[in-house]
């Protein structure tokens, strides 16, 4: 549809953040130093920020753009509360810490003797919960979406899925869907990775993790392409892309 909604000069944007503080509905967000609109349909296309930029770097459109809606405004707005909560929370815990790892080396030795195959995971940690979607390794990541059962049934799991992506691992039966969609309408808007693969299994109550994912995709108002691996509890896998 088309609608009024705000634009943002990222060539004036000086990062100040005031622009964010001013908007209630949460759809700002400063990433890597410049303010950015992180979900459409957070926007109300009202201007509330518009009087907060000292650089007249926002201005309000007409064009495309998914539909304003309260109920996800309500959600954002209490992810952000959690966020701001959170380093209180997890205070000075390890796990917690965002670290990235080398690949490893080409021609490692894969599974010779008693020496396992090399860990194809970079980066930590990999629960979508604690994931920041302003970390690097997600920037223009080939994202995985995981749900947590799967790689105790594919055998080849590193090789075939982890190398060469970034992986968030969600449960969509124990988490909480809202919190699933919003956090990751939040990495599509600001880490915008170029594909994202569900992984997900067979049993019905795993298919929430698809529709979290093209409910985040619709909310971030981003091109994204999404790809769905469906795993059998036996095994055998099925292959089913989301234009």
């Amino acid at each position: 549809m088309k609608r009024k909604i705000i634009r943002i000069d990222e060539a004036k944007c000086n990062g100040c953040g005031l622009c964010v503080k001013a908007c209630h509905e949460g759809a700002l967000a400063l990433v890597n130093g410049k303010a950015k609109l992180v979900g459409a349909t957070y926007c109300d296309g009202l201007g509330a920020c518009l009087g907060e930029c000292p650089e007249d770097a926002i201005i309000i459109e007409e064009r495309d753009a998914p539909a304003f809606d309260e109920q996800a405004v309500a959600r954002r707005q209490k992810e952000i509360k959690q966020a701001a909560a959170a380093p209180r929370l997890h205070s000075g815990c390890p796990g917690a810490a965002s670290r990235t790892f080398a690949p490893p080396a080409t021609g490692s030795p894969s599974n010779s003797g008693e020496q396992p195959p090399p860990s194809q995971l970079c980066h930590w940690p990999v629960q979508l919960r604690l994931l920041n979607p302003a970390a690097p390794f997600l920037r223009g990541a080939n994202l995985l979406l995981c749900a947590d059962c799967v790689p105790f049934v594919v055998p080849d799991f590193h090789n075939r899925y982890l190398q060469g992506r970034a992986v968030a691992v969600s449960c969509p039966k124990l988490d909480d869907l809202s919190e699933t969609v919003e956090r990751l309408a939040a990495i599509f808007a600001e880490a915008q990775p170029s594909a994202v693969t569900v992984l997900r299994m067979e049993v019905p109550c795993c298919g929430g993790l698809l529709m979290a994912a093209l409910k985040a995709r619709e909310h971030a108002g981003v091109a994204l392409p999404i790809e769905t691996h469906i795993v059998g509890v036996r095994g055998g896998i099925s292959v089913q892309p989301h234009s």
